[in-house]
């Protein structure tokens, strides 16, 4: 099947910009350290009620009803809640199965984090650590994981496929990033010896997660490995016989392109949509699968400030200069565009996730937040900046 999709994000994976109010009261940027600054009540009540709340099986129907045919939903390493003081959440994701079989949707199980980092961005969980590769007991317990969900869900009509871990960072992104300046590390000592993933790791990791996940899944289900930022390495690796019903997902950005100097204008960003993801993935789809698990319409051209790369007023950045004087008619249209390219771009795969389904940002009352709405793809679709039907 061709996939049309959206990630949960910020649902069962916290992200403090997609939701600022979840942290208040704290100065934690990761969902590391909130727990650390709340009492177990505050916290347990705030994460429960989050949960209930953000998903519901109101969603799934209205993501059936814009066209798409399968959500990717990022967990945590301790979605069986056996990480203290972290509360799991697997009770959650087997309501999102029992309510995407209602509404004929198909789950992407994403492992998103890990202990001790695999990328050291918030999204990792803990901000300017990565430490996870570097620690067998701790690779170990992912791979637990990942086979407990298997056995949980492989033979579940809703079932897509797992992700073994989400944006295992290597090191060109790793230095393009400057992640250690990026994403400061509170506790330094932890920080210590933090460095990106080897793709000989990566390889290693999927090999023995392939083994774990593989037999306790039906047939048709895939295990979805991504790229590690790196979608040209993986052709001798990935097309290994023994493999079945593999696929390998890669993250596009337009924030990334403009790191890597994508001009800041419509015709700049369609120009590197068509060489760089479309003809790129059709590259490598010749020899296996491939899905953009994550991308959106967000770009600094629409916000009015160039946000180095997507940084926010979270990471420092000054949106009082923003001479944006786009009118909404013209940001209509170049978000149109910007769709219509893209999702032309995956179809030279086999599909996408937009990210994300939903945030919570006031962008009217908050005019740093200007332009952030473009990741709510809820947002896009009532705007008609997204095509209903993808």
């Amino acid at each position: 099947m061709y996939v049309k999709g959206v990630n949960l994000g910020n649902w069962l994976v916290l992200e403090k910009w997609m939701s600022p109010a979840l942290f208040d009261g704290t100065t934690a940027e990761d969902e590391y350290y909130l727990p650390t600054q709340l009492s177990p009540e505050v916290y347990e009540a705030r994460i429960k009620i989050h949960r209930s709340e953000y998903i519901t099986e109101r969603d799934f129907a209205c993501i059936k009803h814009i066209g798409m045919n399968t959500v990717r939903i990022p967990v945590p390493y301790f979605v069986f809640g056996d990480r203290k003081p972290f509360i799991g959440c697997i009770e959650e994701l087997d309501k999102a199965f029992a309510w995407a079989e209602k509404y004929d949707l198909k789950i992407l199980i994403d492992l998103h984090t890990a202990p001790l980092s695999q990328n050291g961005f918030d999204n990792g969980g803990i901000c300017g650590v990565c430490k996870w590769s570097q620690t067998p007991q701790e690779v170990e317990f992912v791979l637990d994981v990942l086979e407990k969900l298997a056995k949980r869900y492989g033979d579940r009509e809703g079932l897509f496929g797992i992700t073994p871990i989400n944006e295992p960072i290597t090191e060109d992104m790793w230095n393009m990033m400057n992640v250690p300046e990026r994403y400061p590390a509170v506790d330094k000592e932890l920080a210590m010896g933090s460095a990106p993933n080897t793709l000989e790791f990566l390889q290693d990791f999927y090999d023995r997660a392939y083994d774990r996940i593989r037999p306790n899944i039906a047939d048709d289900k895939y295990v979805v490995f991504h790229d590690g930022f790196q979608l040209h390495a993986w052709k001798e690796f990935i097309t290994q016989p023994r493999f079945h019903n593999v696929m390998l997902d890669t993250h596009q950005y337009l924030m990334v392109a403009e790191a890597l100097g994508c001009k800041q204008t419509l015709n700049g960003y369609i120009e590197y949509i068509q060489e760089n993801y479309a003809k790129q993935i059709a590259k490598v789809q010749e020899y296996v699968p491939v899905v953009c698990g994550e991308w959106c319409l967000f770009n600094s051209y629409a916000v009015g400030v160039d946000t180095k790369g997507g940084q926010t007023v979270l990471n420092g950045m000054d949106f009082s200069k923003n001479t944006s004087v786009m009118s909404a008619d013209v940001r209509q249209h170049l978000y149109q565009q910007l769709a219509n390219a893209q999702l032309a771009a995956w179809q030279e795969g086999r599909g996408y996730f937009y990210w994300s389904y939903k945030l919570l940002l006031d962008t009217v009352n908050e005019p740093h937040w200007f332009g952030w709405d473009s990741w709510d793809l809820g947002k896009c679709v009532d705007q008609s900046w997204f095509p209903i039907g993808g």
